[in-house]
């Protein structure tokens, strides 16, 4: 499902900054996998690399059978909105909009008619036991809830992968646990490949596969 071979990321500026070296793993269909280390360790540079947010300096990654260093802008655009949903740690819900119409959003891209974007988002938001918050601005909800709305938009097109940055870093514990909670049951019920950033111990160990990077290269590859 995720393939990377011998992937590097450079930044040049005033000072040239190698943030993954040589770096080669994979993922399987439906595997739920957590990536640790440190700040500056290359786990978001990673994420945006395999999202297709960013292209790598050297090195090959394959996202269900898509070969990303050779895909076209437009290319990437389409691979980004048909195969992976992006879980970010502050949420980037629209605050203007509610609840049921930032979920809907990514599906006009799809050219469907009003009526289904509107079944598929009230289903999304049920499916995260948000159906009673549908006509919410973001203001109106909590943290969690509003970390559910972004789950939820991630989800609009069932895809295949799901990238999650720090999905619980920016609530309480208790809260977090509950976002995680739901995470692996979405997992379980959609069979998603996961792959989700995090420096929260608890969070990484409860994935049965931790990845850890350090000074951008995986040093520590845990299979429980």
């Amino acid at each position: 499902m995720i393939d990377l071979q011998n992937v590097s990321k450079q930044f040049d500026g005033k000072r040239k900054v190698i943030a993954l070296d040589q770096v080669s793993l994979s993922i399987a269909r439906g595997e739920m996998v957590s990536m640790i280390g440190a700040s500056g360790s290359g786990k978001s540079t990673m994420l945006n690399l395999i999202g297709g947010l960013d292209r790598p300096t050297s090195g090959e990654i394959v996202v269900d059978g898509e070969r990303l260093g050779r895909a076209s802008g437009d290319q990437l655009t389409r691979i980004r909105r048909d195969k992976i949903g992006f879980i970010f740690q502050f949420f980037h819900l629209l605050p203007t909009l509610s609840c049921l119409e930032n979920v809907a959003l990514p599906l006009h891209l799809r050219g469907w008619s009003r009526r289904r974007i509107e079944e598929r988002a009230r289903e999304l938001l049920d499916l995260v036991q948000l159906g009673h918050r549908l006509d919410h601005l973001p203001e109106e909800l909590s943290g969690g809830e509003r970390q559910r709305a972004a789950i939820a938009r991630a989800l609009s097109v069932y895809p295949p992968i799901l990238l999650a940055d720090e999905p619980t870093g920016n609530l309480d514990s208790q809260t977090g646990a509950g976002i995680l909670s739901l995470i692996r049951g979405l997992h379980q019920r959609l069979e998603s490949t996961i792959l989700i950033v995090t420096h929260d111990m608890d969070v990484a160990e409860s994935c049965p596969r931790t990845i850890r990077l350090k000074d951008g290269k995986v040093i520590e590859d845990i299979r429980r």
